[in-house]
């Protein structure tokens, strides 16, 4: 039997995946101060695992259309798959260990096993170490990730005792029996049709017992339409006559921030960090735009919405959002309040609260036509940007002190993606770029650095 269902959105992440450039998989470079322990990091994660269900999971295919993939226990579940150490060859530096990373997360996950790797990296020149953690988008978000690293990070260097080894013994695996799949295929379809169908009765009892709702209703009907239309059917392609070219070529680069400036520049110009954040990555953006004598004043971008609620760990719960974003404007003050109008009215969006609902109906699409029109939309896209708060105090991890923690977010076609991450009161920028399209990379980190400096300035 299955122990649980993709949701409609993780389904068709899945389904369109077989197209490299829209490969939903994410990441992120931990530095840490020393080389953890690593017998210790593996009963961790083992416990993790139990706790944490997908981790020991692979997926199944569904019988038919009908019902999104399953989630079943992997009957040869073996944690030195999921965990394993490399060694940098000499010198070992920085950049090295960027490239490296950059390579393991894009490298395609054995869809046969649970889909997350933890790689070790010794051999740094600093004499450090370094984690990689590579997980696909169907098991959980960025968000999510972080809370689940409770299992594994440590707010001090002693090693806390585990007890008794964590064993997971004998797992059942997925059904194998034709009539097995079916049955528990058919009995989804049905709860799931009674869910729907209960949705559609209560909604209609309710005009009827509330006539004066209906006006209502259609305004809200009308609204939610245009706001499908507006962000599912793009006709056109990206806004840059910059970044055109897309490839499979990544390149990892970060940066660090002061969280206290951020947070100060939010609140002197009356908005929030993630403002500040987006304001001074489309400075850059343009300023990179006009140095290659190709000024924008609008670009479009993607930015997850997060209706996670409190204490709730574990699977996806974002819901995606595409934005035409003013970034010509010079100064940074103007261009600041005109990213914070765009952002809060994308948090209105009707769109966002039937997000499953046109996944659902997605995935009745055969596969091919879908993963083609996903490709088309997802290059209408310029750039990625997201907003991660981790742990605002240090942690380590088995033993070794965590400097420092550089998301790599999912590109999905785009030309890049900015994904920040607090910590300990840096913002540290995990910079995950199409090389096709980002062509001198270290001008374009100069760049993004000094937006921010003239943001700071600007509302000091």
């Amino acid at each position: 039997m299955a122990t649980g269902w993709m949701s409609d959105v993780e389904a068709l992440m899945w389904n369109v995946e077989r197209d490299p450039y829209l490969d939903p998989t994410f990441g992120s470079l931990t530095l840490l101060e020393s080389m953890p322990d690593v017998d210790h990091l593996r009963g961790r994660l083992l416990r993790m695992v139990d706790n944490h269900p997908r981790f020991g999971q692979r997926v199944v295919a569904p019988a038919g259309r009908l019902t999104p993939p399953a989630w079943c226990d992997d009957p040869e579940f073996d944690i030195d798959h999921h965990l394993r150490v490399l060694r940098l060859p000499a010198p070992g530096t920085h950049r090295q260990l960027l490239d490296l990373a950059t390579r393991l997360v894009q490298d395609p996950l054995d869809r046969r096993r649970p889909l997350w790797e933890f790689v070790v990296i010794d051999g740094l020149a600093d004499g450090g170490g370094a984690l990689v953690q590579k997980i696909h988008h169907t098991i959980t978000d960025g968000e999510g990730v972080l809370r689940i690293a409770a299992e594994f990070l440590d707010t001090g260097p002693e090693l806390p005792d585990l007890g008794e080894p964590t064993s997971l013994g004998p797992r059942p695996g997925p059904p194998t029996s034709p009539v097995a799949l079916v049955a528990d295929a058919a009995a989804f379809a049905a709860r799931r049709a009674v869910t729907v169908g209960r949705h559609i009765a209560g909604e209609a009892v309710g005009l009827a017992a509330h006539p004066t709702r209906v006006p209502a209703t259609l305004t809200t009907t009308v609204a939610t339409t245009r706001s499908v239309l507006d962000q599912l059917t793009i006709t056109d392609r990206s806004l840059s006559p910059l970044w055109t070219g897309r490839t499979l070529r990544r390149r990892l680069d970060g940066v660090d921030l002061p969280l206290s400036s951020l947070q100060a520049s939010a609140r002197a110009l009356g908005g929030s960090v993630n403002d500040a954040f987006v304001t001074g990555l489309a400075g850059a953006i343009a300023e990179v735009h006009r140095e290659a004598g190709h000024p924008v004043e609008a670009l479009r971008m993607a930015m997850p919405v997060s209706v996670r609620s409190r204490g709730a760990s574990g699977g996806n719960a974002f819901v995606p959002a595409r934005v035409v974003l003013p970034v010509g404007d010079e100064d940074p003050r103007t261009r600041f309040r005109a990213v914070h109008a765009v952002l809060e009215r994308v948090k209105r969006e009707p769109v966002l609260g039937v997000v499953d609902e046109l996944a659902m109906v997605a995935n009745l699409v055969p596969v091919t036509v879908m993963t083609r029109v996903t490709r088309e939309q997802a290059r209408a896209v310029d750039f990625a940007a997201s907003n991660v708060r981790g742990a605002p105090v240090p942690v380590w991890l088995a033993g070794a002190r965590v400097l420092a923690d550089y998301p790599i977010g999912p590109l999905t076609a785009a030309a890049l993606n900015v994904t920040l991450l607090s910590y300990a009161g840096t913002c540290h920028l995990g910079i995950h770029s199409d090389a096709g399209a980002i062509t001198d990379p270290d001008r374009f980190v100069a760049l993004i650095e000094a937006s921010f400096a003239d943001l700071f300035a600007a509302s000091a």
